[in-house]
């Protein structure tokens, strides 16, 4: 597994909700690659509830997407054998809550790439709490060049 989260290893001045380290009221995730997966465990706290001891389905949803994109990103770098990631968009994203994410402890995210190009992958992933997989995601996330407001995000 990688030492340093790819955020802030590649962003740290990232200002995302969901994944930017400089975001001090962001959910501020932190993705570790292991092995061909990239994982994730995040603690929720009580104002991301969206009812007594479970998660709002949003923040299920974003935490998917940041990580996902960051599965994205890293494998983008790795088979154009850049330097560093390329910045990287959600085109869509299609989230399964399939059951209450309880907020009592951490939660377990998992994303792999199922298909990709040479800008653009498709990524799985999970998430987990209790050790039961709550939400799913299949998302696809473009590289952008130059001239979209994500260019240089990071």
């Amino acid at each position: 597994m990688t030492e340093t989260a790819l955020q802030d290893r590649y962003a740290p001045e990232n200002r995302c909700f969901g994944c930017g380290p400089a975001n001090e009221k962001g959910l501020r995730l932190k993705s570790f690659v292991q092995g061909d997966e990239v994982v994730c465990d995040w603690t929720p706290e009580k104002h991301h509830e969206a009812f007594e001891g479970m998660l709002n389905g949003g923040i299920c949803g974003a935490l998917l997407d940041c990580h996902s994109n960051w599965t994205a990103a890293w494998h983008l770098m790795n088979a154009n054998e850049l330097d560093v990631p390329p910045c990287t968009v959600t085109a869509e994203f299609h989230v399964k809550l399939r059951r209450p994410t309880p907020t009592d402890g951490p939660v377990h995210l998992v994303a792999r790439v199922v298909e990709s190009s040479l800008d653009r992958a498709v990524i799985e992933a999970t998430l987990e709490a209790r050790g039961q997989v709550t939400c799913t995601c299949r998302g696809v996330f473009v590289a952008v060049k130059e001239g979209h407001p994500a260019y240089h995000r990071w």
